[in-house]
């Protein structure tokens, strides 16, 4: 009898064949016309049991037939009324009280009604555009009415304080400082917090010394606390890098070495440092403990993955430093700068000033694997780092250190350069015209020349004259050589980019010194290029007119001083020597006379009278140039039009001479003796090669 009760359960579990897949929505219609057949007004328990007894049908049953069945016995539950039996009421009336109660709840709370009110005059001011000026004015009086001697209530609160933030957005200097003197004492505080944090930038961004002197102080002693913490350190770090004073940068870095260091804190009329080498060199016996210290606090951040704070990288360069060459300890920091997973830590310091001399030492002090790992870690982030006014430089220390050139020029080039003949149209003319981004090309050519380096990156010649001591004794090929072969192997990518695209190149003062510097130095055949170059002369001296009439006509190439200079050296086949005092000529030569004049023939005579005339004067003075007595016939032939522009007055020096007018009495004057003459200096140079 046992196996005869439980087949039919058994039978239930078994896969549902076709037969019955067609059944299933007959038994779901049956289930939403007949939910129970046994009626609520039968015994509990027997409802119960063949509710129960059922179960195997329920689970053969459909989803949505299920669904049903279960609603149907909650309809059941409370007795067919709607309502629950605990409370009584119905689904409606429970979700009003609900609302009720939490509106009581919220209206309990301090500062309820001037919260409420904030809230609006926030969503009104928010929408910039369409509130007029004057509305927006008593909205924001109304707002500083609520919110003055209660800023410290609303600045912890997610919601108001961004009604603070807007109050001091459209505040004056006077009601700025009153918010910021009713926060003092509360600045670390405010920092922790996920919202309040961002008032802090709010009031340091309008760059007010008095708030920034009583706002930074309060983060004195509690550095270690706060750049450990998730929300509070990225705001210390803003304030460290783009606000904080050197000294006030130096106390807030002074607390890396030590709990000493953030007790007993200088005074702030006192010259303190941050340069850990001048403390240990007055209190020597503390060094083991301040670099234990610095390695624990540098480790912990690195760990936690939080290495893109300036501040880390500035502790970081101050251990490094601090470290013997060749020492254990050195090597075990360098193993942890380049142990960590997905070089975040190395990209990341690759942007800063400190992060990025790091990693040109590490260079310069590791051998030839350690600075293969630096170099495939950059991978990917070469192209933004060329453009980068710190980042450029781990790329010049890549050129200077790595002694391997294949690796080097496989690595970068491309990724600068770019992967493909289309990218390359778009990257070169960027790291051309980019102040940081053509010393990554061009100091492969010109080295630490002025121009390429002005007195605004002396910083990157200390840091190359730094590795350069270095290299001595950790770099075995020679430094011409090696610079030579980088140059082989990006010479065929740069003439063909010149060759493409010389219009868009030469537009620039800083384009026509790329392109100078690529032909002068690069390897390979260079006429096609050469004809590339001179076809831009291809024209009258008129304008070019845009077809978009916002942008002003763009001069002729040879009217422009940086045009005039690309074209002058060119002719000349070299640079100027100033020891040597001559011009220092290539090998093989360029001959780009015999290939620009054919171009400019038809209009010589006006580049002869104009402000190219220096052009037309090296084109006489080319020791290579084969159509010299053609250019002297041409030129004798209008010798009255240039005796003409030689003592007329040109339209610079006539503009010069109005602007001299018009300085004041105490104004530079020009000096005497100096040479009043008018005219065009290069056409009477002209004349006197012309002879009777």
């Amino acid at each position: 009898m046992a196996q005869k009760t439980t087949a039919p359960a058994t039978n239930t579990k078994r896969k549902v064949g076709s037969s019955e897949k067609y059944n299933s929505g007959s038994r779901a219609k049956k289930a939403r016309t007949e939910p129970l057949k046994k009626k609520a007004s039968s015994d509990d328990s027997d409802s119960s049991d063949s509710v129960d007894d059922g179960g195997a049908e329920v689970d053969s049953l459909p989803p949505r037939a299920r669904a049903v069945q279960e609603v149907e016995r909650a309809k059941a539950a409370s007795n067919g009324s709607g309502k629950t039996a605990e409370t009584g009421l119905s689904a409606k009336e429970s979700h009003a009280k609900q609302k009720q109660l939490a509106l009581e709840r919220r209206n309990a709370k301090p500062l309820a009604d001037e919260l409420q009110r904030t809230k609006k005059l926030w969503e009104r001011l928010r929408r910039k555009s369409h509130v007029p000026k004057e509305e927006r004015q008593q909205l924001v009086d109304e707002l500083y009415g609520i919110i003055t001697g209660r800023v410290k209530d609303f600045v912890l609160k997610h919601d108001a304080v961004r009604a603070v933030q807007t109050a001091i957005k459209y505040s004056t200097p006077t009601q700025r400082k009153q918010i910021a003197k009713e926060l003092q004492g509360t600045y670390a505080q405010l920092a922790e917090s996920r919202y309040a944090k961002f008032l802090i930038g709010k009031l340091l961004v309008q760059n007010d010394a008095e708030t920034r002197d009583m706002i930074i102080p309060e983060f004195y002693g509690k550095v270690r606390k706060l750049i450990n913490h998730s929300e509070a350190s990225w705001i210390l770090d803003d304030v460290y890098r783009g606000v904080a004073t050197k000294e006030q940068k130096a106390h807030l870095l002074r607390e890396w070495y030590g709990p000493e260091f953030a007790l007993f804190r200088q005074p702030d009329n006192t010259n303190a440092t941050a340069d850990l080498s001048e403390i240990l060199a007055k209190e020597p016996s503390k060094r083991a403990i301040v670099l234990k210290y610095l390695c624990d606090m540098t480790n912990g951040l690195i760990q936690k993955k939080l290495t893109g704070f300036t501040m880390l990288h500035d502790a970081m360069l101050q251990y490094f430093l601090n470290l013997k060459p060749e020492s254990e300890e050195l090597k075990e920091f360098s193993e942890v700068v380049r142990g960590d997973d997905n070089g975040d830590l190395l990209k990341n310091m690759a942007f800063t000033k400190s992060g990025a001399r790091l990693v040109c030492l590490l260079l310069a002090h590791g051998g030839a694997k350690d600075r293969k790992q630096i170099l495939k870690t950059f991978k990917d982030a070469f192209q933004s780092m060329c453009g980068d006014a710190y980042g450029h430089m781990i790329i010049l220390a890549a050129y200077d250190l790595i002694d391997d050139t294949v690796l080097t020029s496989k690595t970068i080039f491309p990724e600068i350069l770019g992967k493909s003949e289309e990218k390359d149209t778009h990257n070169i003319p960027f790291l051309a015209n980019d102040l940081n981004a053509r010393i990554t090309i061009c100091y492969l050519f010109e080295g630490q020349s002025k121009s390429l380096f002005p007195s605004s990156h002396a910083s990157d010649l200390e840091i190359l004259n730094e590795i350069h001591e270095i290299r001595k004794t950790t770099s075995k090929k020679d430094p011409e050589i090696r610079h030579k072969e980088l140059v082989a192997a990006l010479s065929a990518q740069l003439l063909a980019a010149v060759a493409s695209s010389p219009s868009d190149l030469v537009q620039t003062s800083f384009g026509c010194q790329f392109v100078t510097d690529v032909l002068l130095s690069a390897q390979g055949d260079k006429t096609s290029v050469l004809e590339a170059i001179a076809s831009t002369a291809a024209s009258d001296l008129t304008p070019v007119v845009s077809e978009d009439a916002l942008v002003l006509p763009l001069p002729h190439i040879s009217l422009t001083p940086h045009g005039g200079k690309m074209f002058r050296t060119l002719i000349a086949g070299g640079r100027f020597d100033k020891e040597a005092g001559a011009v220092k000529r290539i090998d093989p030569p360029l001959n780009f006379a015999d290939i620009l004049y054919p171009v400019i023939k038809e209009h010589v005579v006006q580049w002869a009278a104009g402000p190219s005339s220096f052009t037309v004067l090296a084109l006489l003075e080319a020791p290579d140039f084969t159509s010299k007595q053609e250019l002297l016939k041409t030129l004798r032939s209008e010798r009255k039009t240039l005796e003409k522009a030689a003592v007329e007055e040109t339209a610079n020096q006539k503009a010069k001479a109005e602007a001299d007018k018009t300085k004041p009495k105490g104004a530079r004057r020009p000096k005497q003796g100096q040479s009043k003459l008018g005219g065009n200096q290069g056409t009477r140079l002209l004349l006197e090669k012309l002879g009777n």
